[in-house]
């Protein structure tokens, strides 16, 4: 599965759950909402974007419901780095 297809589950399987259009769920992650509109699209995103997304839903993820199966669940919050 490739992070465009897995992000996209993940958003449409919450948008389900929630009873929300993925619309509402990038609005949630992202404060614009047309960005699982475009990777539906076919279109990509940053490595940086990808991984901020996949963080909000592994942070704000219902436990009610289950996280699927084929899709890695990120261990942690990863840590910020220190500017010197």
């Amino acid at each position: 599965m490739t992070q465009s297809s897995a992000l996209i589950t993940l958003a449409e399987t919450l948008a389900a759950h929630q009873g929300v259009t993925h619309y509402a769920i990038s609005m949630r992650a992202l404060k614009k909402g047309d960005f699982f509109k475009k990777l539906v699209a076919g279109g990509d995103c940053r490595t940086a974007t990808a991984t901020r997304v996949l963080n909000w839903f592994h942070e704000n993820w219902p436990d009610d419901l289950a996280w699927p199966q084929d899709i890695p669940r990120p261990d942690e919050k990863p840590k910020k780095r220190r500017v010197a």
